[in-house]
């Protein structure tokens, strides 16, 4: 059996030479979050401002239940998202169980909760700072949401890194509703749980340091957007 030096030697092999099966998942991975996240921003972020500028009945229970489903257990959503698409669901009939569009479905799911409940936050703060001067210039509502998403968006971007984070490394659902299929469904999350149960170090490892790394590059982008934001 491999000692933690082979097999961390054998990883950074298998990045060094750009392995294809590697850069397959990474790809793959990436082109599922990006993809999902790029769905929960078009819906968050209008939903957000909306909720943070136009009063209605109910708009406190909206933004209580917005703030709970942003913790989602990643599993209880991989199991609706499957009961929804399996074939004896009720849109079992387009036939997406076990395929990519499937697990950006799930990680859509969790990641829109995320972007509606943190856009709202920031939409409300600057419409307390902006309220009077958008009133006399009588701007209408959808001037009023375009201005503020604009002058907001250096805290939304670091939103939307959140949403990331989280779909980048979401396990659960995607295993449940995309099956971990090899060269068709498996994702990075999945393939380190797939190879650690396996014994099989060094792709694990591989994936991890990626990982970690795309991680590390979140928190830097968010940091970064952090400071200039507050003009450091």
């Amino acid at each position: 059996m491999a000692t933690l030096t082979d097999s961390l030697s054998l990883a950074a092999q298998m990045i060094g030479r750009l392995d294809p099966d590697l850069i397959a998942i990474v790809f793959l991975s990436l082109r599922v979050s990006l993809t999902a996240v790029t769905i929960a921003t078009a819906i968050g972020l209008p939903f957000g401002a909306l909720l943070a500028l136009v009063p209605f009945p109910g708009r406190q229970g909206v933004i209580v239940l917005s703030n709970t489903l942003m913790g989602l257990p990643p599993v209880v959503v991989g199991l609706c998202v499957y009961l929804m698409i399996s074939r004896a669901g009720p849109l079992g009939w387009l036939g997406l169980l076990y395929s990519p569009t499937a697990m950006i479905t799930a990680q859509a799911v969790l990641v829109t909760p995320i972007v509606i409940a943190l856009t709202r936050q920031i939409i409300e703060s600057l419409w307390e700072e902006y309220d009077e001067q958008l009133r006399s210039f009588g701007v209408g509502p959808a001037g009023l949401v375009a201005t503020l998403l604009w002058e907001g968006r250096l805290g939304l971007m670091t939103a939307v890194l959140a949403g990331f984070a989280r779909a980048n490394a979401e396990v659960g659902a995607v295993m449940i509703v995309g099956g971990n299929i090899d060269h068709y469904t498996r994702v990075m999350t999945t393939t380190i749980a797939l190879e650690v149960s396996k014994g099989d170090l060094p792709l694990a490892l591989s994936l991890g340091i990626i990982l970690l790394t795309i991680a590390l590059l979140i928190n830097a982008g968010v940091s970064a957007v952090v400071l200039r934001s507050h003009g450091r």
